[in-house]
This record gives structure tokens, C-alpha cells and sequence, in this order.
């Protein structure tokens, strides 16, 4: 199991203590320290499309139109911040968020 986060967010805190208290070691990538490849960029809008872009974040709200224009792997290549979280990669199968949804795919 591999997270993909950032280590200052709560929600992913919460997703990363959840996930080992339920007996889970996920590997942790913080996408700002560590950034991301292209490719898993481009693995992550296959499966999530542009909804992987947080359109609500104080991020996005400070890009120009021109920037929210840009192609969005560029986008989330430049502005990891702007990549809803976190995004977790488990048997295969990817989440993204933390919502009931996903705690109970992931927790049981």
C-alpha cells in the first residue's frame, strides 16, 4: 500500500494513523518533499481524470486563468499542492480523499 500525501495535511494524517492502526504499513510519498513523476501523474488522471485537480484550494485560487488553463499534468507537476489528497494505492486499486467511501474499502 503506498500513500500519496502531504505530511503537514490533517485529512492525510488522519488516513495515514487510520491506516496503521488498522494493521496497514503503507508507504508514504509527501508530493511536495518528493515530488511525483510525470508518470504517476499521468497514472493518477487515467483513473481520477480532472477531478484530481482541488479546484477548491487556496492554491487554485490564487492561479491566473491562463495557469488553470494549462494542461493539468503540467499543472499538478508545478503545483503539487493542487492534487486533492490523499491519493492511496492499495491491491491494485487507487482512492482518492478520505471519505466514508474509501475508510470502508480500506479499513473494513
Amino acid at each position: 500500500m503506498r500513500i500519496y500525501c502531504l505530511k503537514t495535511c490533517d485529512t492525510c494524517k488522519k488516513a495515514i494513523s487510520a491506516l496503521r492502526a488498522a494493521g496497514h504499513d503503507p508507504e508514504v510519498t509527501d508530493v511536495r518533499a518528493d515530488g511525483l513523476s510525470e508518470a504517476e501523474l499521468r497514472k493518477f488522471m487515467g483513473v481520477f481524470g480532472v477531478t484530481l485537480v482541488n479546484r477548491s484550494s487556496a492554491t487554485w485560487r490564487g492561479l491566473s486563468e491562463a495557469e488553470r488553463g494549462r494542461d493539468p499534468v503540467a499543472l499538478l507537476a508545478d503545483h503539487p499542492t493542487l492534487m486533492k489528497r490523499p491519493v492511496i494505492e492499495a491491491d491494485g486499486r487507487f482512492y482518492l480523499g478520505w471519505k466514508a467511501d474509501v475508510q470502508a474499502a480500506l479499513l473494513g
